[in-house]
């Protein structure tokens, strides 16, 4: 209890103290001129481990395969009975960022959505699950935005508890259902697991409570099923913090160390567009001539010489 009671307040920081890790990435990230890359990757992160909870695991690969256009959303074609699409599970995390403040979030969204339409993708691949876990994500959404009287992690778990309340499933009174022949059915809702709905919102609950300056996406923190309480769920989630948080400045010393290879690398001139497609591939490899053309508005032909001039350099 006394080092949740450290880790929830701040006092004599360690080394490997959670929140002390997460202000080091979050620093990191204000002057690293690839934090743009870094929040692409980590939106992706973020997705599969939401996907995860859900009970549709996926790998960072799937979703990147999908949004090169090389495959249909992860898992659609492969006969599972699974309890929610990926494609429903993406749209609602990428609808956490809409609106943000922060205009290089907001850029890499866009230039996501300039490759893969969620949107669209949902509506053709999940619109069920979007009728049914839409409005209780908005629910959520507002509920997790309420302001919050104290910023820590213990205020959070609180907050995730009430917000567990909202997602319950309906009582058993509501589960009759008359069919046309006039019978009465014992129909259950749809008894999935909803945890995931409130932890596409716990990045956003730790930027609004002043643990970062910036929404984190891979940030999830939640376990598939909530501890017995509060205090015990805010130890849980300082130990995800801690654990994301290294594997977050990890990844973004790689992210770095790639990027300086590029710049190196690529003999081009200045006006060339091949190193910023580089970059981008970075977060979204194997991108097609058409999805280049449309990210860095040159022509189809324009599209492919860069690809071309960029895997020579590999």
């Amino acid at each position: 209890m006394a080092l949740l009671s450290s880790m929830i307040r701040g006092n004599d920081p360690r080394a490997d103290d959670p929140l002390l890790l997460l202000g080091r990435l979050d620093g990191r990230l204000q002057g690293s001129t690839c934090a743009d890359i870094f929040l692409a990757r980590s939106r992706l992160e973020g997705a599969c481990a939401l996907a995860a909870l859900a009970g549709v695991p996926i790998a960072v690969r799937d979703l990147q395969e999908w949004i090169a256009g090389r495959t249909p959303p992860p898992r659609f074609t492969e006969g599972l009975n699974d309890p929610i699409s990926v494609a429903a599970i993406f749209h609602i995390a990428l609808s956490r960022d809409e609106g943000l403040s922060d205009p290089l979030a907001q850029a890499t969204l866009n230039a996501l959505r300039s490759v893969l339409d969620d949107r669209a993708e949902a509506e053709a691949y999940a619109s069920s699950d979007l009728a049914h876990f839409g409005p209780l994500w908005r629910h959520v959404q507002a509920a997790a935005d309420a302001p919050s009287q104290t910023g820590d992690l213990l205020s959070i778990a609180r907050r995730v508890f009430e917000l567990a309340s909202l997602t319950e499933a309906a009582s058993t009174g509501s589960w009759d259902v008359v069919s046309v022949d006039g019978r009465t059915l014992n129909l259950p809702p749809r008894d999935r697991g909803r945890n995931w709905l409130i932890a596409v919102a716990t990045p956003r609950m730790l930027y609004r409570a002043g643990f970062t300056t910036r929404v984190i996406p891979s940030f999830i923190l939640l376990p598939k099923y909530l501890p017995p309480s509060p205090t015990d769920l805010a130890a849980t989630m300082a130990q995800v913090i801690g654990r994301t948080a290294q594997a977050g400045l990890r990844e973004l010393d790689a992210i770095e160390r790639a990027a300086a290879r590029i710049q190196f690398g690529l003999q081009v001139t200045k006006r060339s567009k091949a190193p910023l497609l580089a970059r981008l591939q970075l977060s979204y490899p194997g991108l097609r001539p058409g999805a280049v053309a449309r990210l860095l508005k040159v022509t189809p032909q324009g599209a492919r010489k860069l690809l071309a001039s960029v895997h020579s350099h590999d």
